[in-house]
């Protein structure tokens, strides 16, 4: 609100500068007393006297001096002291006293001009009470002879109008009238021929009388001596010389020579020059050689002072005849006089939000000097925010350009400088300070456009999971920045609580532990808002994702491994490898790397008859079927998913190879007679499993306790155990030195209660002799136990190697 007052009462400042272009004008007349009124200024301003007390209202004058006073009561203009018009302006035909009549809040002022008008109240004045003339008898009529005219401090028509002789005399009149740019003359005329011996002598009255009302008069008296002989006065050769002189001329300094002749011989022909007119001042600054004529400088001029100087010269001859001519000196102004800036009013600090057009500043200037030493030019150095613009005369406002922007720049140090345009040009300059008030003008901004975050599924509570940072451009209370979550979409609904953040720091916490199966993003958004009146802020949105964990094994869908007896696959003993037995089919609940699923053949009745597709899952034939393969073979598939660490699943199958597809009742009730001796070779598998376990454990402990003993095991040799030994057998797998592992077969006929072991061939590179297989049954694969052989990272492109998982578990027939 207190804005909009200021820019309100601002367009009604510029509204009355602009209503009140030309000055108030009143008149008064000189010698008024103190305290006279002279008109009531308020009313013709268009304001009251309360206003006038309200926005302190006073009279600025240039010269400083208060000749009126402003009575704030009444608002009436009062002379303040006795006007004199000839002390305050001299013989100027007009007189008048400008002042302003300021105001503030708004800053706002007028002109106004009093014209002190001249009364009657100086007689005329002349300079002698005597004045002697000589004058040849030789003289003719019609011969003029100039006179001191007398002096009127006052003007126009209370000035000299006329001149006149008491007693009436009928050898002399005057004439009166003016020839040099308005400056008058006094002459006597000769009406009619001397005679000297008739009449030696002459005296008479010259009164001098001015317009007034009523008319003031002065008076001289004349005394003529009527000279014999000497006939020929001196005649100037010309009538008006005209010098000019520099103000800064010095002393000494010559101005003009002023030459008169006379045609007498002798001492009537020698001529002696002198300034007239004592009464005169101007004549105080020069002097005259009485020889030679010359005009010189007594002391410096000042052109401010005095413009021109008018002077009079008389030559006179040795027989006491003169002449008068007249001098005009006109003074060359000089640029010594530098502008003067007064500053009226200046508003600081200024609010950021202040509009186009402002008043900063209000001040006047001036230069003494004249011409185009006078003329003064304003200019405001290097600013686009700010101008000069003129107002009346030589008033200028400092105003604003452009909307201001205290976080751009929060001080302006603006620099006016006022040069006239003499020669060289003389200059002021006046600094402004502006400081640039904040206001709440700019909202927080956050140094991201969204954020993105990452946490770990099974995280604990209150973790931290990123920074959101919102900075502010504007100082104090309004750069305070406070964060808070926004509630969620649709309205009224409660913002997301297993999200938090921090409304000092930014700190986002995430409060719960979160699955990444069940949410794999939250969103939120997020307030970032400042402390200013009102409060502004900014949104931004904070995406959490959930990054996967590999906690989730993979699932077989198909084949089925419920608890019922796996189905079997079909194969004709004529198929042919790369026959399609069938195809595993597993999914995982993880994403990405975590749910890349590969395939393996874990155990199989003949290994080499079987391979698995990696990738799809696939179970092909290896090679073709034989006579001498088993009519049911049960296979073992391992799906293992590519987390780390890894976790698998197992599917059980099994494919039957018959010779036509109507043998399958028949193979059905065999294969069932030989489920019925199973049970035998189960226990059987077990205690042989057994007795293998405790003999590797005790050949383990002995090498263990041998190596222990040696102390040159410098070359980073060390005794496998249970935990490393299949990382130790995936090295050796890697370097080639796998051991000679032999795989015991166990050939069992349906129905026979017996068992036949063989030895087979190795399968794998031979091993150092300080690593033993490990032989170890299983459980839930009775059909096929076979010692067990620790290795990793197989080449899973060689049909005939598995990877170590794979390889741990394999069983051999």
């Amino acid at each position: 609100m207190a804005t909009a007052r200021q820019v309100l009462c601002l367009c009604a400042f510029l509204s009355l500068l602009h209503a009140r272009a030309e000055p108030i004008r009143y008149s008064v007349a000189e010698e008024g007393e103190s305290g006279s009124v002279v008109a009531n200024v308020a009313e013709d301003a268009g304001l009251s006297p309360a206003q006038l007390s309200a926005r302190g209202a006073r009279l600025l004058s240039e010269d400083g001096r208060q000749h009126f006073r402003l009575d704030r009561a009444s608002g009436r203009l009062v002379v303040g002291e006795r006007l004199d018009r000839e002390e305050l302006c001299g013989q100027s035909a007009t007189c008048t006293l400008p002042f302003e009549l300021l105001l503030s809040n708004p800053v706002q002022f007028f002109r106004v001009e009093v014209a002190v008008e001249d009364t009657n109240d100086h007689a005329p004045a002349f300079p002698e009470e005597w004045v002697n003339l000589k004058i040849l008898e030789t003289s003719n009529p019609g011969s003029r002879f100039p006179l001191e005219g007398a002096r009127d401090l006052d003007v126009g028509s209370n000035g000299i109008q006329a001149y006149g002789i008491a007693p009436k005399n009928e050898y002399f009149s005057v004439d009166f009238g003016s020839r040099i740019k308005g400056k008058r003359y006094v002459e006597l005329v000769l009406e009619k021929p001397l005679d000297r011996e008739e009449q030696a002598e002459m005296d008479f009255s010259l009164i001098a009388m001015d317009g007034g009302s009523p008319p003031r008069s002065g008076t001289t008296q004349i005394h003529i001596l009527i000279l014999d002989a000497n006939d020929n006065a001196p005649i100037f050769s010309q009538e008006l010389y005209v010098g000019q002189v520099l103000e800064s001329a010095p002393e000494g300094s010559v101005v003009l020579r002023v030459v008169a002749t006379d045609r007498d011989a002798g001492v009537n022909g020698e001529i002696s020059y002198q300034f007239s007119q004592a009464g005169d001042q101007s004549h105080s600054a020069f002097t005259i050689d009485p020889t030679s004529g010359e005009i010189k400088l007594t002391k410096p001029l000042d052109f401010e002072a005095a413009e021109t100087h008018e002077l009079s010269v008389r030559a006179t001859d040795g027989g006491d005849l003169s002449a008068i001519c007249k001098v005009l000196v006109e003074v060359v102004d000089v640029n010594d006089n530098a502008p003067e800036l007064v500053v009226s009013s200046f508003s600081s600090p200024l609010p950021e939000n202040a509009l186009p057009g402002t008043v900063v500043a209000l001040f006047t200037v001036r230069d003494r000097d004249s011409g185009a030493n006078g003329k003064i030019s304003c200019a405001l150095e290097d600013q686009l925010s700010f101008s000069l613009r003129p107002t009346y005369k030589n008033y200028f406002e400092l105003v604003t350009m452009s909307a201001l922007d205290r976080e751009e720049t929060a001080r302006y140090i603006l620099t006016v400088t006022a040069a006239d345009a003499g020669s060289p040009p003389l200059t002021t300059t006046q600094t402004f300070t502006v400081d640039i008030s904040d206001v709440n003008d700019n909202a927080p901004v956050f140094n991201q456009t969204s954020y993105t975050m990452y946490v770990r599924e099974n995280n604990v509570p209150t973790v931290l999971v990123g920074t959101i940072t919102a900075t502010d451009a504007d100082v104090g209370p309004n750069a305070k920045v406070t964060y808070s979550l926004l509630p969620a979409h649709p309205a009224g609904q409660p913002s997301c609580s297993c999200i938090s953040v921090n409304s000092e720091t930014g700190d986002v916490f995430v409060l719960r532990p979160l699955d990444y199966e069940q949410v794999r993003q939250i969103e939120v958004s997020v307030s970032a808002s400042d402390a200013g009146s009102p409060p502004l802020r900014a949104n931004v949105t904070v995406r959490i994702s959930v990054v996967d964990e590999n906690d989730n094994a993979p699932l077989v869908l198909y084949p089925s491994q419920d608890n019922s007896p796996p189905s079997s696959e079909l194969v004709p003993i004529s198929a042919e490898a790369g026959y399609l037995i069938t195809k595993v089919v597993a999914v995982d609940a993880d994403s990405g790397q975590n749910s890349w699923l590969s395939y393996h053949l874990l155990r199989a009745t003949d290994p080499g008859l079987f391979a698995v597709n990696a990738q799809s899952g696939e179970v092909r034939l290896r090679r073709p079927v034989t006579e001498r393969d088993a009519v049911k073979q049960n296979l073992i598939v391992v799906v293992r998913d590519n987390g780390k660490p890894p976790l698998s699943a197992t599917a059980a199958l099994s494919a039957l190879v018959l010779s036509d597809f109507s043998d399958v009742r028949l193979t059905h009730s065999s294969l069932a007679t030989e489920d019925d001796g199973s049970s035998l070779t189960t226990y059987l598998i077990i205690s042989l499993v057994f007795v293998s376990l405790l003999f590797l454990v005790f050949i383990a402990a002995f090498i263990a306790r041998k190596l222990c003993k040696r102390k040159e095991l410098k070359d980073g040799h060390v005794l496998y155990g249970a935990s490393n030994l299949q990382s130790s057998l995936a090295d050796a797998a890697a370097a080639g030195t796998l051991p000679h592992t032999y795989c015991y077969e166990i050939s069992l006929t349906t129905g026979s209660g017996n068992s036949e072991f063989k030895f087979l061939k190795p399968i794998l590179p031979s091993l150092p002799p300080q690593l033993h297989a490990t032989g170890e049954g299983t459980n839930n694969e009775q059909d096929f136990p076979c010692g067990i052989v620790t290795a990793e990272d197989m080449v899973p492109d060689n049909p005939d190697m598995l990877s170590a998982e794979e390889f741990n578990s394999l069983s051999f027939n």
